[in-house]
């Protein structure tokens, strides 16, 4: 929340005439692009960070960013901010273009008062956010600031509040993007976390309640800003950041390719894309890829590339809860939400963080019209002490609730196993998945065919002759009678048992089908789900 020392640009001239003001207003917008001084910047560059400008010539489409308030400065007095007033007040806000479509985003400029807020900045920001709604367009924060403002005391905090509570207002209304590319710290880091994506950059971006000065004061720990709050951590622990990258560069272009996926609001549908990958190709090396086997390992990313247009999938929150996969990809040139278990990982098994994982996402793709496919292989949910004194309750609830709440088109297929309480979590049938699919290996049962038989057998095993030979007759009768693969289709819980060499012409065929559903929800206020 540190001051730097800033100048204010060019003085009014006092010429009289139209052309002089002219020339006036062009050097004085001049010196707001050039920013507060070669200094300063500098000292950006050193800490390996590009300055606000040249942020947003990458994100948007050449020429196409068109700035609001640049010349608004702040009216604070007090600690000497009555002479330190420089132009866009430490924030440039504005409109542009990402592929062609208008996109509106905000950058804090750390070399002016360290990127912190005050109360023209906030309102600069309040204004670009109420124009995004209006407009029905997606919104960038390109997050560089020391926090609230200190010499401006609680409208500094009241500015957080308006931004906080326009968060909440859009949120499943135009998609909302936070970009953290410096320190994020206090009441700013909750405005991200109620955005629907984060992007962070390794070495540069923090983000944390509390400093390492306040925890080792508070609890005696020491820690570094990296450890605490550091991209990796917020990658693979606490699931704040669905995205990381080594450079600011990459990150702003994968923004952009991330807006690719997205509508530009709640009323319209996700951009279609040409596509020459034909829709009726087969993907024969499913039969292989996928072992017939329940028990052994296979990588879901790998079936996830062979179904996808040129095999091509943007997954989220890539290193956190990895036992399940979250991605966007097209099918015959649609955008669609891909929801998988990943065997490889845990064997697939849903947990307390693959469940809240699977459900933002879930509710993301409902918000936003985009229609889900669900591949399934799992096991059941994780067993363990702490998994149940977690919450594993409630938080695969949310799960659950997600599911059953989203009105999109929505398919099911599943791989191979589906047991217990997760089979149904995973868009079932009985939750409303719109159509279930399966492949010719798919075992669907509470739970395994050896547990079962332990559970249902256990006398019979128990009083044999011969109890390891009756308990492998007692499995393969319960799979013969209860486990096979037309056993759920049979009682119409699985619309069809497809080749998995068909798996990429059925989706597409399926999805082009569901493409004009329409489902009403209950009238209500809101639901109230689970927390």
């Amino acid at each position: 929340m540190s001051v730097i020392q800033e100048t204010d640009g060019p003085a009014p001239s006092g010429g009289s005439s139209t052309r002089a003001r002219v020339e006036e207003l062009a050097a004085l917008r001049a010196a707001v692009v050039a920013g507060p001084g070669e200094k300063a910047t500098r000292a950006q560059k050193a800490k390996g960070k590009l300055t606000v400008r040249e942020r947003l010539d990458i994100l948007f489409d050449e020429g196409s960013f068109t700035e609001i308030e640049a010349l608004r400065r702040h009216r604070a007095t007090g600690f000497g901010l009555e002479d330190r007033r420089p132009h866009t007040d430490g924030v440039v806000t504005g409109w542009g273009t990402v592929d062609g479509r208008p996109v509106f985003a905000y950058a804090h400029d750390f070399r002016i008062f360290g990127g912190a807020l005050g109360e023209a900045h906030a309102q600069k920001i309040h204004k670009l956010m109420d124009l995004a709604e209006r407009a029905g367009a997606p919104v960038v924060g390109l997050c560089d600031g020391a926090g609230a403002r200190i010499q401006e005391g609680v409208t500094a905090l009241a500015g957080y509040g308006g931004i906080f509570v326009r968060n909440v207002r859009n949120s499943g209304v135009i998609p909302q993007i936070s970009v953290i590319m410096g320190p994020c710290a206090g009441g700013a880091a909750y405005s991200p976390a109620l955005t629907d994506f984060v992007f962070m950059v390794r070495g540069t971006s923090q983000m944390f309640i509390t400093g390492p000065d306040v925890v080792q004061a508070v609890t005696g720990e020491r820690i570094t800003h990296e450890e605490l709050g550091g991209a990796d951590v917020h990658a693979e622990r606490s699931g704040v950041a669905g995205f990381v990258y080594d450079n600011e560069e990459c990150c702003l272009k994968d923004v952009r390719h991330l807006l690719s996926y997205l509508p530009s609001n709640n009323r319209e549908m996700p951009p279609g894309a040409p596509t020459c990958d034909p829709s009726d190709r087969r993907t024969e090396s499913l039969v292989d890829l996928v072992p017939a086997d329940p028990n052994q390992a296979y990588d879901m990313a790998k079936v996830i590339e062979e179904i996808a247009d040129h095999g091509d999938f943007f997954e989220v929150h890539e290193r956190w809860a990895p036992n399940v996969i979250c991605a966007l990809t097209r099918l015959g040139g649609e955008v669609v939400g891909i929801v998988a278990n990943q065997p490889q990982r845990m064997a697939g098994v849903l947990d307390i963080e693959a469940s809240e994982k699977a459900a933002r996402f879930v509710q993301m793709c409902d918000a936003f019209n985009i229609p889900l496919v669900t591949l399934v292989d799992v096991p059941g949910f994780l067993p363990g002490v702490d998994q149940e004194h977690g919450g594993v309750i409630r938080h695969g609830a949310k799960l659950l609730y997600a599911y059953c709440n989203a009105t999109v088109p929505r398919v099911q297929l599943i791989l191979r196993k589906a047991y217990g309480g997760a089979y149904i979590v995973m868009d079932s049938r009985s939750i409303g998945t719109d159509v279930s699919l399966a492949w010719p290996i798919n075992e669907i049962a509470v739970m395994g065919a050896e547990g079962a038989a332990g559970v249902v057998f256990r006398r019979q095993i128990a009083q044999a002759d011969d109890p390891e030979a009756m308990r492998a007759h007692l499995v393969k009768e319960y799979k013969e009678e209860l486990m096979h693969p037309y056993y759920a289709a049979e009682r119409g819980l699985v619309d069809d048992v497809i080749d998995p060499a068909e798996t990429r012409s059925a989706l597409i065929r399926t999805l082009a089908m569901l493409r004009s559903k329409h489902a009403a929800l209950p009238s209500r206020k809101h639901g109230n789900q689970p927390q």
